[in-house]
């Protein structure tokens, strides 16, 4: 089974809409049974996209970074995060989580009045996310469902496509009924102006990460003022774009050295940095250790 990391890499189009699938064109649903803690800096890094997504925390606390929201979730508890809105996982001990990621369209052809008329709604609401309390009645109910799905992925029911979209239409069914979509308000590609403007500064970053990069190129790409963009990032994911620039940097360099055996000073010129030496200077200081001995680690 794949790790949800797998999925963390790829490119983006210019809706901001991830051009790496979660499962497959056929059938656009993904489960990732995870360990937050066994991911580097123990947390799964920022990301978005256009699949709709459920968790369940099954052992230890995950703390969630949902668009503005931070939010605490431990045993039992659970999380829908909603299409096309930025966050990230975090753990301070083991986390194990299940999570699945799919399609809206899974749910009803896009044409569809269902979809017009219950699928829709939702995603183009200011709802980034819904807590999936155990206490609560109808919320629990949802996480029975949901524990129904996590268990048929590691089955061989020869239906297992046609009983997971079932359980999904029941989840949906379940989490629509119970959304106050009476005060919601529709935005533009379901996506604030501050966050919107922070998803394409970082858009920028993750395609132009090889070339040498300022902060006025970074903050004219959302035509902000470096001030502007200084702040976008420091409200929306508490660093700097310089700083999320080298970020994102290493972390593209330490994928290359669990995947390839290309020299070190190869990967940091593919990867931005002006020196080997600079690169294994600033890798060091965010691994705890040298690109060489991360490699020996991840074989």
């Amino acid at each position: 089974m794949k790790s949800y990391i797998n999925y963390l890499n790829g490119s983006t189009d210019d809706t901001l809409r991830e051009t790496v699938h979660h499962g497959n064109d056929s059938y656009p649903f993904a489960y990732y049974p995870e360990d937050i803690w066994q991911f580097d800096f123990h947390c799964v890094d920022w990301h978005w996209h256009h699949e709709l997504e459920f968790l369940s925390v099954t052992e230890g606390k995950v703390r969630c970074l949902v668009g503005e929201d931070r939010i605490e979730l431990s045993k039992g508890y659970g999380l829908f995060i909603n299409s096309s809105i930025l966050h990230r996982f975090e753990a301070a001990g083991r986390a194990y989580i299940h999570d699945i990621v799919f399609a809206p369209e899974l749910l009803a052809g896009k044409e569809s009045l269902l979809y017009e008329k219950y699928v829709r709604p939702v995603i183009r609401s200011d709802i980034s996310n819904q807590i999936l309390d155990p206490h609560i009645d109808w919320q629990e109910e949802l996480l029975r469902i949901l524990a129904k799905t996590y268990a048929l992925q590691d089955t061989d029911n020869n239906r297992k496509e046609l009983c997971t979209v079932h359980t999904l239409l029941q989840a949906w069914n379940n989490l629509y009924e119970h959304l106050d979509l009476s005060s919601a308000q529709s935005k533009t590609h379901h996506l604030n102006h501050k966050q919107a403007r922070l998803q394409i500064m970082m858009q920028y970053i993750h395609d132009h990460y090889r070339e040498e990069l300022t902060l006025e190129e970074i903050a004219a790409a959302a035509s902000v003022s470096k001030s502007g963009a200084l702040q976008t990032f420091q409200s929306g994911i508490r660093v700097s774009p310089v700083s999320y620039l080298i970020q994102y940097r290493l972390a593209r360099a330490a994928e290359l050295l669990c995947i390839t055996e290309k020299p070190v000073s190869t990967i940091a010129e593919e990867t931005g940095f002006t020196s080997a030496g600079y690169f294994c200077r600033k890798f060091k200081e965010r691994y705890q250790m040298s690109p060489a001995e991360y490699r020996r680690n991840k074989l």
